[in-house]
């Protein structure tokens, strides 16, 4: 298209004929800037942030959505084979470098400060996995400030290029880097190869891909009715500021999720990870970097829990806290957010998932032997540390020969030990504090201390070479005694045995006995009985079990949370989860101008 100029150009050469020469050359000059014009301007368009303006050329399905398929590891398998061999390397590896070295990141650089922490391997305390280095307060204020300068690029990404990162960080995951993550939750957080499996490679790629999906599904939730010559629309709005989690060290994918989520719903987030999980979540990081998310989205800031909060609450900016961890912890950030609430731009969004005192509750009409299996499993594997693990039990005396019977006989074949041995059921607890809180308990029963309650099975303890507590059964006669009531987050479970004919009245004591509100489990045949103990029980758990035990929540079956001191309750793995992480906006538009300001009802 000519400009104005040219034009006037080709018009003046058209009229003076005596001049056709100059106006040739006045069109050629012309014609010339006209042209650098649209090539400047075409670089302007390709260039910058307009370079990034996607038009919506199409609405598209994500590719269909279905649970990681989970390997079982059996002796002489090609999963087993590689997954020692990841163990070997990081073995070797650890032999000749040291302690894997984990610095800060901010905005994909790596920050070497003057404070460095380690993370040791429970089972082989003296051993340092790796070294990490401790983001002081300038450096978490530059996190949150770098941070929030790449928020409006990264929110303005159209859904289907963040979803891709995430589907991508799953797919590397679930292959590339499958075995390394495992070794790492192994060594670093003592899992053995069956609860590594389910959680550093399966329910993270879930959380990654299940996520898209309910994303995808609240971006199409859409106003049902639209008025005559209206359009009815919600936009939902990543939050205005930045989101703070505090990962825990008992699942390497929960770590993975809690940054996760809210950064596919367009939020930057601050990662402040466990001291004792520190390994496993820098790999997942570096994975997120390696599917695509760009510098900043999530910065990775090791350090002093106190120290990173402070800082991030005092921030007008401070817009979430995704939390998982204890209950007394989540309690003192609560009231730190709330102190500091005239400092923000918005009401701060809080999700956060906690303890629990986590029940089996049995029926005189169940499968005895069924509940005792289910009890050891919830109780003992990955050595109680589960969030959702069997603590106190409820058993009717009718049930208690059998019951008893199958727990003593069942738990004699479990092996403990190192979880290199991938034979070993049992392992040992995360660090010295944990191992010292719970013989505390047990030394207690052991001493008398604790009136109508002993030790039935197990008990022992040693610290010598790793942090090592035995599977333990107690029994006790109060159904309030101490360990029916503390968490202890251990391998330690408290049975009390019932009169059978007093079914009600122990539901309701068993409701009423502990703040905790995560897990619950029933096991009865009786279908009246499984309505009243699922009616009785309602809110003493966020997630509740008929005939299966208290933990193994999957992500897109069974979304997990509690209420009461187990947390908000907000469902990871669900939808409702994302929604915590986006500030919708109703628009409204109307096509048809308005041509009177009454009403039919103001005419006379």
């Amino acid at each position: 298209m000519l400009s104005t100029v040219a034009k006037q150009a080709i018009a003046f050469g058209a009229k003076t004929v005596g001049s056709a020469r100059p106006a040739a050359r006045l069109l050629q000059r012309t014609a010339s800037a006209a042209a650098a014009a649209a090539a400047a301007a075409n670089r302007s368009h390709h260039c910058g942030v307009s370079s990034l303006q996607t038009p919506q050329l199409g609405v598209f399905t994500l590719p269909e959505v279905r649970n990681e398929e989970m390997k079982d590891y059996a002796p002489g398998s090609i999963e087993r084979t590689k997954l020692e061999e990841a163990l070997t390397r990081m073995r070797a590896k650890l032999a000749q470098d040291g302690p894997f070295q984990i610095p800060v990141v901010v905005n994909g650089q790596a920050i070497h400060t003057n404070t460095l922490s380690s993370q040791s391997i429970p089972f082989e305390h003296k051993t340092q996995l790796a070294a990490y280095h401790e983001a002081d307060a300038a450096t978490v204020q530059h996190a949150i400030d770098s941070a929030l300068k790449v928020k409006p690029e990264w929110e303005a990404m159209p859904f289907n290029d963040r979803a891709a990162i995430f589907l991508k960080a799953a797919d590397l995951l679930a292959n590339k880097y499958r075995y390394e993550v495992m070794a790492a939750t192994m060594l670093g957080q003592g899992k053995n190869v069956w609860q590594a499996e389910i959680d550093a490679a399966a329910e993270l790629c879930d959380f990654w891909r299940f996520n898209c999906h309910f994303a995808a599904q609240i971006y199409a939730d859409q106003p049902i009715k639209n008025s005559p010559t209206t359009w009815n629309r919600m936009e939902y709005r990543p939050l205005e500021g930045f989101v703070l989690a505090y990962s825990p060290f008992n699942f390497t994918a929960i770590g993975g999720n809690l940054v996760s989520a809210p950064a596919l719903m367009g939020n930057v987030v601050l990662w402040k990870p466990s001291p004792m999980a520190m390994y496993s979540n820098y790999l997942v990081f570096q994975i997120l970097k390696e599917a695509g998310l760009p510098d900043g989205v999530i910065q990775f800031v090791p350090g002093d829990a106190e120290s990173i909060a402070s800082t991030a609450f005092a921030h007008p900016e401070f817009a979430g806290l995704h939390f998982t961890g204890s209950t007394g912890v989540f309690k003192h950030l609560w009231k730190q957010i709330g102190n500091n609430i005239d400092t923000y731009k918005s009401y701060p969004r809080i999700v956060g998932e906690t303890g629990g005192k986590n029940m089996h509750f049995i029926h005189k009409s169940a499968d005895a032997r069924n509940a005792a299996m289910q009890t050891i499993r919830g109780a003992f594997e990955y050595n109680g540390q589960k969030c959702s693990a069997t603590s106190r039990v409820y058993v009717p005396d009718t049930l208690w020969d059998e019951y008893s019977s199958v727990l003593k006989e069942e738990m004699s074949k479990l092996k403990q030990g190192p979880v290199d041995d991938l034979a070993n059921f049992a392992g040992s607890v995360i660090n010295e504090q944990s191992y010292n809180k719970i013989t505390s308990h047990l030394d207690r029963i052991k001493s008398g201390q604790e009136p109508n309650t002993k030790i039935l099975i197990g008990g022992s303890a040693s610290k010598s070479h790793g942090y090592t507590i035995q599977p333990t059964v107690i029994l006790t006669e109060n159904p309030h005694s101490t360990t029916m009531t503390t968490e202890l987050f251990g391998p330690v479970v408290t049975v009390y045995v019932y009169p059978a004919d007093h079914y009600e009245e122990t539901l309701r004591v068993a409701e009423s006995t502990t703040q905790y509100a995560l897990t619950a489990a029933l096991f009865a045949q009786d279908r009246k009985a499984i309505v009243q103990g699922t009616n009785i029980l309602r809110n003493a758990a966020g997630n509740f079990y008929v005939n299966d035990k208290s933990t193994g929540a999957v992500v897109g079956q069974q979304a997990f949370g509690g209420g009461r001191a187990s947390g908000t309750n907000d469902k990871a793995g669900s939808g409702l989860n994302l929604l915590r992480w986006v500030s919708p906006r109703t628009i409204k538009e109307t096509f048809v101008p308005l041509t009177s300001v009454t009403y039919p009802s103001n005419l006379a």
